[in-house]
């Protein structure tokens, strides 16, 4: 039987994982976490096979949590599970130690079968994904502007524009017409985007690597 931990902020993946993982009969959950704190925790006390990695949490990403685990727990494998698709956050993944990368609109059997192959020690990745893996390998590196990090889209850049000009998070919604929410979502992404800890990680990255909307 092997023992799988879930760690997702949002109640209605975890819901649909368990229900997949009920109709399994060689699989059973032995714990949810809606973040990576969570999940460290709950590592601390229950051996765990595979820990389904959410990478957008609040408190601790995936991606910080995945190079943990790793290091105190190596016997534990790490798949990914997200709707985030961009190459540079799963090879991000990858390099903190993931044995997969799913997406969240994988189906049942995807999922169950990822969950097997890396508790074998294989690799787990969805059709989408694998695809731009291939093609990244295949392809000749391209010139870069020398920034280690993904391109943020014209959205993220005005609200990295009024970070940096000190907005709260409310002011920035009622400047965008968007609600408090969105502007949470796209914070949360800047942040596992750009490999920053908080406010202050933002700005600094903004300013060293040109990232603001009236920049580049």
């Amino acid at each position: 039987m092997l023992r799988i931990l879930i760690a997702d902020d949002h109640r209605l993946v975890i819901d649909g994982l368990l229900l997949m993982l009920q109709e399994a009969e060689d699989l059973c959950c032995v714990g949810e976490a809606s973040n990576g704190v969570e999940a460290l925790e709950i590592l601390s006390r229950e051996t765990v096979d595979v820990l389904l990695l959410d990478l957008n949490m609040p408190q601790m990403d995936g991606l910080e949590c995945c190079k943990i685990v790793r290091e105190r727990y190596p016997a534990t494998r790490v798949l990914a599970l997200s709707m985030m698709r961009e190459l540079s956050l799963v090879k991000a993944m990858l390099k903190q130690g993931a044995s997969g990368f799913l997406l969240k609109n994988a189906g049942k059997d995807e999922v169950l079968d990822g969950i097997r192959k890396v508790a074998e020690g294989k690799q787990a990745f969805s059709e989408a994904i694998l695809e731009s893996l291939m093609n990244s390998f295949s392809q000749k590196p391209a010139k870069t502007s020398g920034s280690p990090y993904p391109t943020i889209s014209r959205r993220e850049k005005q609200i990295l524009q009024l970070i940096y000009d000190e907005k709260t998070t409310q002011e920035i919604a009622d400047e965008l017409f968007i609600s408090f929410g969105t502007v949470e979502t796209h914070r949360r992404n800047l942040l596992l985007k750009l490999n920053a800890r908080n406010t202050a990680g933002l700005v600094k990255a903004a300013i060293e690597f040109n990232l603001l909307a009236g920049e580049g």
